[in-house]
């Protein structure tokens, strides 16, 4: 059977992706269905250093095509902020999500409205033979001060689609799927994994 290793351990991610790719003829598996456990430093300088290198090390540790991807979120008015830090941004050690959307806000706090922000995303395709090849998505909203939504994790429940007049946190797994930025560089990676498994 054709395999593709998932290289993340965030649960939300996971489901996210193997939502993305149920049409695929591949078997999805993660980490620690192998029992590999590798911790990646993420201090690239970009989105698609930090999905190459998660992509690469799970590749090389575990023999198998493998799947990386790294995103954030960039708020204007912060001048992109978190962007690459969005997981790291809050000085609390072990900050939860929660502290995370907590702190995002007291910077924002008295800058004018809309707090207009995008999450990126980049997905990266390694090979054990160590080839790679990236793919993107983006999506655009606004941070809003009062969490909506259960759905999501990370800051999706202050991230709000203007169009939609809902958060990332209320949307259910399918329109997810088709709107939030790593479901666009998971669709945008759909060819090349058709391409490097001969689908």
């Amino acid at each position: 059977m054709r395999s593709l290793l998932l290289a993340t351990n965030n649960k939300g991610k996971v489901a996210e992706i193997k939502a993305l790719l149920t049409g695929l003829d591949l078997v999805l598996l993660t980490p620690a269905d192998l029992g590999l456990s590798l911790e990646i430093p993420e201090d690239g300088q970009t989105y698609a250093e930090n999905a190459i290198k998660k992509a690469l090390a799970f590749a090389q540790a575990s023999g198998m095509v493998s799947l990386g991807d790294d995103s954030g979120l960039e708020v204007d008015t912060l001048g992109r902020q978190p962007g690459l830090h969005s997981h790291r941004f809050c000085p609390i050690p072990n900050a939860t999500d929660a502290d995370r959307r907590k702190y995002l806000l007291k910077q924002l706090h008295g800058k004018p409205r809309p707090w207009t922000a995008h999450f990126r995303a980049t997905v990266a395709v390694a090979t054990p033979a160590r080839e790679v090849k990236l793919a993107t998505g983006q999506c655009a909203g606004e941070i809003i001060q009062e969490e909506r939504g259960t759905n999501g994790f990370g800051y999706d429940p202050i991230f709000l689609i203007p169009e939609l007049g809902r958060t990332m946190a209320e949307l259910g797994m399918d329109e997810k799927n088709r709107l939030s930025h790593r479901a666009r560089a998971v669709q945008n990676a759909i060819p090349i994994l058709k391409t490097t498994f001969g689908l």
